[in-house]
């Protein structure tokens, strides 16, 4: 139904529906790691034989989004992607208390990917799942800085989706088997590197998520890929520490998370392609 319709139109349509996932994006960056400390207090409660606490249960639908500092609940027509956060001049409409610029940089970001998406691949099932790969990625990375947890709620179907498209042949060029091995090797690559630095440190270096993530990403580019991503990624993470380091934005015990590199090196290969990261390390 959308083949026949010219591209400029199905480039909106897509910036459109990357706009509207974006403002979801989000909520799920937002409560999803809240979510998750609801879910070990009460697994902690039940342990221990003790009475959880009595709060309200967050979910991604319920309940509505309010200000963080007083409380308005936000109106539909305060909710409209990019549009509401202009109109209100980036501020709520009950109190005035700043809204945070990522919030529309977020929605914007969603649907320069979706665009990206469906003017590389075209309306095909495709272009669908590099959609969705884009949304996963970008929620990991801004909830991985925020929090430094990477929720199997997202890697894990995402780890997933990538060798199922590898198997139903949507994700071109990838073989099953190489997509297998890059889970495979994705994995134990960093597994290996997190207990050779345990062992001589006694500190642990990176998270379980980073494992995770690192395998869905072999999941989707294959073997072959995981090279050029981690160097991207070890690049991008070491400029931005020095940079951070040398502004004082480092945080308590000197440490920045792992996974918004692996992100953001994953969006580098997807728009330009993993073997063009060798070439731009000089490799």
């Amino acid at each position: 139904m959308l083949d026949g319709l010219p591209q400029g139109a199905l480039l909106a349509l897509a910036g459109f529906l990357g706009l509207l996932i974006g403002s979801f994006l989000n909520v799920v960056i937002y409560r999803l790691p809240k979510m998750m400390d609801q879910q070990w207090v009460a697994e902690c409660a039940e342990l221990s034989g003790q009475t959880a606490p009595d709060t309200q249960q967050l979910s991604l639908l319920s309940p509505r989004s309010r200000c963080s500092a007083c409380g308005h609940a936000i109106a539909w027509h305060e909710n409209i992607p990019v549009v509401s956060y202009l109109f209100l001049r980036g501020k709520c409409s009950s109190c005035g208390t700043s809204i945070g610029w990522r919030y529309p940089a977020v929605e914007v970001t969603t649907a320069l990917l979706f665009t990206f998406c469906v003017w590389r691949w075209g309306s095909t099932s495709t272009a669908l799942a590099w959609c969705s790969f884009s949304a996963a990625l970008l929620a990991l990375a801004l909830i991985d800085w925020d929090t430094t947890l990477l929720p199997d709620d997202i890697t894990l179907p995402l780890l997933w989706a990538g060798l199922v498209i590898a198997a139903l042949e949507l994700n071109p060029g990838l073989k099953l088997h190489d997509a297998l091995w890059g889970t495979a090797f994705g994995y134990l690559a960093l597994w290996a590197v997190y207990w050779s630095f345990k062992l001589v440190t006694g500190k642990e270096g990176m998270g379980y998520g980073d494992f995770k993530l690192f395998a869905a990403l072999g999941a989707w580019f294959g073997w072959t890929a995981l090279v050029p991503i981690i160097l991207m990624a070890s690049v991008i993470g070491a400029v931005v520490g020095i940079a951070m380091k040398f502004t004082s934005g480092l945080r308590e015990g000197g440490y920045i998370p792992f996974g918004p590199f692996l992100a953001g090196a994953g969006f580098t290969a997807m728009v330009f392609g993993p073997q063009s990261i060798l070439k731009f390390v000089g490799l």
